[in-house]
């Protein structure tokens, strides 16, 4: 992302280690961002495409912003299954 102009994403797919009862809530925050000083820093960050089993960062930026590197971190919050629970069918 440190070329070109205007809309411009990249996503990387998370995948949980236990999956959830359910699509829990994911919260995810630059945690570090390199960006060249002479334009404006444009970022927008997003989990999106959220299942039981993982979700999508989706990191975007748009006018003449160049991007060297970032770093997301995430926090997922839901009910987990339970080692007794049985899928029946």
């Amino acid at each position: 992302m440190w070329t070109g102009e205007g809309a411009r994403q990249t996503r990387a797919h998370v995948e949980f280690s236990e999956s959830f009862r359910a699509p829990p809530t994911v919260s995810v925050t630059l945690s570090m961002f390199d960006m060249s000083s002479d334009t404006n820093p444009r970022a927008d960050v997003q989990a999106e495409d959220i299942t039981q089993d993982g979700f999508a960062i989706v990191f975007r930026t748009w006018g003449d912003t160049k991007v060297a590197r970032v770093r997301v971190a995430w926090q997922a919050i839901g009910e987990l299954r339970q080692a007794d629970e049985w899928d029946l069918y």
